[in-house]
């Protein structure tokens, strides 16, 4: 046995007091009898020069016995019992790698619209028509006073457009509710509910009235996507002055969805701008209406649905893990080098 007196060591034990026995029996050059719990170990690495000892108590009061160690086996050792004793670093590391794999895989499963702008006409299969669906109510004026008028540049004139178009009476039959279905050329124009097909012309139609609905094209049911699909929803004229006519100015902006499949659905946005007046011409007072002119916009919106590839997915998570574990190694490094240090302090003063 070495004389170990000048020996450096890091102690690795449960109490003070027996690994100040154990480090005073080999720096003596004796062999203690250590008497540990039942299947319980106790180690104390001594450092003498190059060389590294193990000095390992065993359980049922054996006695302890010297080895000399590789340098390597040491550092293994060595690590090996600082990861006992430091769990808290693989258990943070493991939490956060499980919280960021959540994170991308929500993000994966979940899917993102895209939109984008150019100049086209997107549904050139419509035969250069637009579906309009109006759904409004006239609380002070008959059903049978009522019709629906379209005009637009390329000369069409109907006067009491009847087709796909419902009147229900409101109010004991004093008011009415009017929902149509009709197509609109893509030109310029107007369509506006009036009494002008009416056989008789009442003497002083009120026109005030509640929008519940304006839209063009499909229907798109699509939460992810905010836009001004139905801009005159709950628009409330009652308030206004009975004999006034009512313009809403709206410009019309062609709108494509496509989702995951790739089927397309083609709707319209429009932003709106609106205006009430009482009209007069040499004859008269002229018979109030509800007007809306509409103007194309050659600018289409297109959302496209896409969800996250799968390539892009398995190379985040293995960033994810092997970056939290090239960080985690860097803070085992530090840690352990810090305890080290810190146990040969110690080990100066049991001296």
């Amino acid at each position: 046995m070495k004389d170990h007196t000048g020996a450096k060591s890091m102690v690795k034990g449960s109490h003070g007091s027996e690994a100040k026995s154990l480090y005073r029996a080999a720096a003596e050059g004796r062999k203690p009898g250590v008497k540990t719990r039942r299947n319980n170990r106790q180690r104390l690495w001594l450092f003498k020069g190059a060389e590294l000892y193990s000095l390992t108590g065993r359980s049922y009061g054996e006695k302890t016995i010297l080895q000399p160690l590789e340098e390597d086996q040491g550092h293994l050792l060595s690590q090996r019992i600082w990861a006992t004793e430091y769990p808290w670093v693989s258990v943070c590391c493991c939490f956060f790698i499980l919280f960021l794999f959540l994170s991308e895989l929500t993000g994966f499963i979940a899917t993102e619209i895209v939109n984008e702008l150019y100049v086209d006409d997107p549904d050139k299969d419509s035969g250069g028509k637009i579906e309009v669906n109006l759904n409004i109510s006239l609380p002070n004026l008959h059903c049978e006073l009522i019709g629906l008028d379209i005009q637009d540049e390329m000369g069409r004139h109907e006067v009491g457009h009847i087709d796909n178009s419902m009147k229900i009476p409101l109010n004991n039959g004093d008011g009415c509710r009017f929902e149509g279905r009709f197509s609109i050329n893509k030109v310029p124009g107007n369509f506006h509910v009036s009494t002008h097909s009416a056989t008789a012309q009442p003497q002083n139609p009120d026109m005030t009235h509640v929008i519940h609905k304006l839209c063009f094209g499909d229907t798109l049911q699509v939460q992810s996507i905010h836009g001004a699909f139905n801009a005159l929803e709950g628009a409330d004229k009652l308030s206004s002055n009975p004999l006034a006519s009512h313009d809403y100015i709206l410009k019309i902006v062609p709108t494509v969805y496509e989702d995951m499949s790739g089927k397309q659905r083609y709707s319209y946005q429009y932003t709106v701008a609106n205006k009430e007046y009482v009209a007069y011409s040499h004859t008269g007072r002229i018979i109030p209406a509800i007007w809306f002119r509409y103007d194309l916009s050659p600018i289409t919106v297109k959302y496209t649905e896409r969800r996250q590839p799968l390539y892009r997915f398995i190379t985040t998570i293995c960033a994810i893990i092997g970056g939290t574990f090239t960080v985690a190694g860097i803070l085992d490094s530090c840690i352990f080098t810090a305890s080290e240090a810190w146990k040969k302090i110690q080990l100066g003063k049991m001296q």
